[in-house]
């Protein structure tokens, strides 16, 4: 901590800069955790600093990510719990990266609040970190900006920058896509991180209570659930790929289905998605009731508990839901790739 560091004026202006390095401080630990061998630097420099290691790599191509955590945040404050939305800012990142087919190296993060909390902070920065060690990537930099007047005292925001390499031969393009493919799904822990504006609206969250718990939830309540980081499926994903032909990889996020498994799909091709082999969690049927939203509507705002979509030739999936199954992952089959029906449709539910 620089002791020598302060100025009155600035503070009386609302920006403490000693909470700044008390924050940095205490994160430090938690930084550590994140640290992978190709790490050149230490947190509180200008840059962060990172050697590849091209070991295998005959035409490295770089990938980068960005995102954020949106108004899921929002619940973080009314709940006062802050050390998971940092986990769902890394998922955004780092989940999108592994879809080109690239293993994700390190992370930056940004936080920007309207009063700097050191504890808070820390606490954020915490979740950050659990999601890098989940995601097998380093915390190699970040930054805090105190904005008084631009954020209210309590609340802050929460975004994310990843890269990753990937030999430029085994970029995931999706060319090699047949009719006949199939869709495996992996299933997501809940709301993720899209579709908050809805949720909140739908559950009134700024005047009921959402710490009540529900039957329909198990016994949790809407903000617990809610609450529920984003799943990582890196490492799992990474564990596909070495040993089977992976065709797609579609990250369900805001849009849903009908926006984003139709991003790996060639000119053609359409995904026919068997509705009853879905496994929708109770939070999506809560949301549609008290919301009275159509099913479309559903479909194509929330992941409906499927976080991760991937195409595999029928002939490898079950070696493909095996080795799944060993990286933790309870994946099943939704569907199959069809020649695009009459109307149109990229995504036939």
């Amino acid at each position: 901590m620089n002791s020598n560091s302060r100025s009155d004026s600035y503070a009386a202006a609302g920006v403490d800069i000693t909470a700044g390095y008390r924050a940095v401080e205490l994160m430090k630990k938690h930084v550590a955790a994140t640290m992978t061998p190709g790490v050149c630097s230490d947190v509180g420099g200008f840059g962060g600093l990172f050697e590849l290691d091209l070991t295998g790599i005959s035409r490295p191509v770089l990938v980068s990510g960005t995102d954020g955590v949106g108004t899921k945040l929002k619940i973080a404050f009314l709940l006062d719990k802050h050390d998971t939305v940092g986990i769902d800012c890394v998922a955004m990142c780092a989940n999108d990266v592994v879809c080109c087919g690239a293993k994700p190296l390190f992370f930056l993060d940004y936080i920007a609040c309207g009063r700097n909390v050191p504890e808070r902070i820390a606490d954020i920065v915490k979740g950050v970190c659990k999601g890098c060690v989940q995601a097998g990537v380093a915390l190699i930099g970040g930054e805090t900006a105190e904005m008084p007047g631009f954020y209210p005292e309590n609340e802050y925001d929460l975004a994310g920058y990843c890269t990753g390499i990937v030999d430029k031969e085994k970029i995931i393009d999706n060319k090699a896509m047949r009719p006949g493919d199939v869709l495996i799904a992996l299933p997501s822990s809940g709301v993720h991180s899209n579709g908050f504006s809805l949720v909140r609206k739908v559950f009134d969250v700024e005047k009921k209570d959402i710490k009540r718990p529900l039957e329909a939830l198990g016994g949790r309540s809407v903000g617990e659930t809610l609450l529920t980081p984003t799943r990582i499926y890196v490492k799992a994903v990474l564990a596909l790929l070495e040993q089977v032909q992976v065709r797609a990889i579609s990250h369900i996020t805001g849009g849903g289905f009908y926006e984003n498994i139709p991003r790996a799909l060639p000119q053609g091709l359409s995904a026919r998605i068997h509705k009853e082999a879905l496994r929708i969690l109770p939070i999506f049927d809560l949301i549609q009731r008290e919301g009275g939203i159509p099913m479309r509507d559903m479909f194509n705002t929330f992941n409906m508990g499927v976080g991760m979509s991937i195409v595999v030739p029928c002939t490898q999936a079950d070696e493909a839901l095996k080795i799944l199954a060993e990286q933790g992952e309870e994946a099943f089959l939704m569907g199959e790739i069809v020649s695009v029906d009459p109307s149109g449709e990229k995504v036939q539910l």
